[in-house]
């Protein structure tokens, strides 16, 4: 990335972290938030009253892997893939990525299952290449149940740039897939599909899985995060099991809690609740499980995540105010900014405050969507 270069932007609507300035300037000086104010500053250039606000900051999004395995049995070059996706990425608001990438192998399932370390290894290649927009590091989601994930997630968790780990769980019958048949319905329209026989077989090899490796791959991947200081993240929490789980193994984040009993015994532990965004944008969860919308509503929605759409991060946060009386711009701007960055550590972004990294996007919006005119990643502009 060039060097960062002082910058005066000017005639702006500001979203700061706990208000909005409906016309407003902000001085860059390097690549950090110098100084911002009121009115109208001399020399400043023109946002023509456009939103202006910090950088979207992503936890979980899996979509790399629609660019590195765009069809089935298709994979494409790595490290292209990478470039192509981070410009997805940067178009639409996000400077600050955790690349989720499936730390295990499971038989008759997923082709890119297994190829977590040739994808970090392609971030890693694009990034000493000065090749992306965005700030990236990883997130490894553990499917707790797989034998040999504790192993994978060994050759992976001692690199720099990890974030964040989750603990799932898709064994059929629980969690998100409580119903089977939401289950069987995923795996029937994803790719070429499989046949009731196929799922079958699968089915039941998951849940000799479960009950084989679960119990101790838990045990043994959180204490692997402890060693190295990784947040957790607990997945699709649904009993008050789950929750206690959750509480005891010391997660951060509750990633798309399935009820609300769930969500509320989450927020009561202080654990920091993620949501889909197109779970927002369309209005209900594609598996027929609780609406982000609902738990905004119930004060109980901390945080959005793009997961498969990375253009709904900003379009979600944007309707958020449409939905609930309560929750105004600047606090649902927070849901992908401040509150995301710091639930992983990196409390150098995520605001437009003095000091902070000058990780900003300029948003025009117009009959109701939001369309990203420029994105500067620690003053340079990158988009």
């Amino acid at each position: 990335m060039s060097e960062p270069q002082d910058l005066l932007l000017g005639n702006a609507k500001l979203v700061l972290a706990d208000r909005v300035i409906e016309r407003g300037w902000i001085a860059i000086a390097g690549g950090k938030i110098a100084e911002f104010g009121e009115g109208d500053r001399a020399g400043a250039e023109d946002m023509r009253g456009e939103l202006l606000m910090p950088g979207l900051v992503e936890l979980h999004t899996d979509h790399l892997e629609a660019h590195y395995l765009p069809r089935p049995k298709v994979f494409w070059d790595p490290l292209s893939a990478v470039v192509s996706y981070d410009g997805q990425l940067a178009t639409s608001g996000i400077t600050t990525v955790l690349d989720s990438l499936r730390v295990w192998r499971e038989q008759g399932a997923e082709e890119v299952d297994g190829r977590a370390g040739v994808l970090a290894e392609a971030i890693s290649a694009a990034r000493d290449a000065d090749l992306l927009r965005a700030d990236h590091f990883l997130h490894l989601r553990c499917e707790i149940p797989m034998p040999s994930v504790v192993e994978e997630a060994k050759e992976l968790v001692d690199r720099p740039d990890v974030r964040l780990m989750s603990l799932m769980d898709h064994t059929p019958g629980q969690r998100q897939f409580r119903d089977e048949g939401k289950l069987r319905d995923y795996y029937r329209g994803k790719g070429a599909g499989k046949t009731d026989a196929e799922l079958d077989v699968l089915f039941a090899r998951r849940l000799a899985n479960q009950q084989a490796y679960a119990a101790q791959n838990m045990v043994e991947i959180v204490a692997l995060a402890k060693q190295y200081n990784v947040p957790l993240a607990s997945h699709d929490d649904t009993t008050e099991e789950n929750v206690s789980d959750a509480i005891r193994d010391g997660v951060a984040v509750a990633e798309f809690p399935t009820t609300l009993e769930a969500a509320r015994a989450l927020h009561q532990a202080g654990i920091d609740i993620l949501m889909g965004a197109p779970n927002v944008v369309r209005g209900g969860s594609h598996s027929g499980n609780i609406a982000a919308v609902e738990l905004a509503q119930e004060g109980l929605l901390d945080i959005l995540s793009s997961d498969y759409v990375p253009s709904s991060l900003l379009l979600g946060a944007l309707r958020l105010p449409d939905h609930v009386r309560s929750i105004d711009l600047a606090t649902a701007v927070r849901t992908v900014t401040k509150t995301p960055a710091e639930a992983v550590g990196l409390v150098d972004r995520g605001e437009i405050a003095v000091g902070r990294r000058a990780d900003l996007i300029r948003v025009h919006v117009a009959r109701g969507l939001p369309a990203v005119r420029s994105v500067w990643r620690e003053g340079v502009r990158v988009a």
